[in-house]
């Protein structure tokens, strides 16, 4: 078996498509493949863009041609109506809340996402599936936790404190996410805004207004381009770690 065929099998036993992360972690893991080179990871990245076998979903997310029509619901319709907005939105907030969630188990933190948000899909399954905790921790007042319990993404430290909040933010408005953050100044916790790069300008400008300027040093733009980067890279070095130790 060669390597792309070792790709096109962990796609299939995945459904048809998957991460490059999740490729990272099972690709070397087929048996009768063997990789004869110093740059795996890289040559998985370079296989997945051949165009005759594989396509590109989104950011990080790559689908067999073979399978395009047996892929599941949500991302079909997000493929077939490029142009519907609320559909769009859905699914761009849910995918990037799942790799949010993802990274953040991978590097150990407890990672919560809203109730509301629990049912909604992610590749094979449910945002909640892979969620660390159901519950937010009781870290502050009830005033306090009833304002982080909106917020899209939270990684949670070993002393179950908020460390690292994320708002995804495809269309909706950049200024309600950081007046979230405001209201949660008083926590030494980092924050982002993730978000389509062409919204960097928008998010500076709005970093700009009297209202951030408690937090314009603790608040960072993550493009969907850069949190995918971090999602393969994360699952990459996981990968390297379950192969050295």
């Amino acid at each position: 078996m060669n390597q792309r065929e070792a790709v096109i099998k962990t796609m299939e036993t995945n459904g048809g498509f998957a991460t490059l992360g999740y490729l990272n972690q099972n690709v070397l893991k087929v048996e009768d493949c063997k990789w004869m080179t110093k740059t795996p990871f890289a040559s998985i990245r370079r296989i997945v863009q051949n165009d005759k076998y594989f396509f590109k979903i989104k950011p990080g997310l790559w689908a067999l041609k073979s399978y395009r029509d047996k892929l599941p619901r949500e991302i079909l319709e997000s493929l077939e109506s490029p142009q519907d907005q609320i559909l769009q939105q859905e699914f761009n907030h849910s995918y990037y809340q799942g790799l949010l969630v993802e990274v953040g188990n991978l590097k150990k933190y407890e990672t919560f996402i809203p109730s509301q948000d629990k049912n909604k899909s992610f590749l094979n399954g449910k945002l909640g599936d892979i969620a660390a905790i159901d519950t937010i921790y009781r870290f502050s007042f009830d005033e306090t936790i009833n304002r982080a319990r909106t917020i899209d993404v939270i990684w949670f430290n070993i002393r179950k404190m908020p460390a690292k909040l994320f708002e995804v933010e495809h269309s909706t408005d950049i200024y309600n996410s950081l007046l979230k953050f405001v209201e949660l100044q008083d926590f030494y916790s980092d924050y982002y805004i993730v978000a389509d790069i062409h919204r960097h300008q928008e998010y500076n400008k709005k970093l700009t207004l009297d209202a951030f300027r408690p937090i314009e040093k603790r608040v960072k733009f993550l493009s969907y381009d850069d949190l995918s980067a971090l999602h393969t890279k994360t699952f990459e070095a996981i990968a390297i770690e379950e192969r050295v130790f």
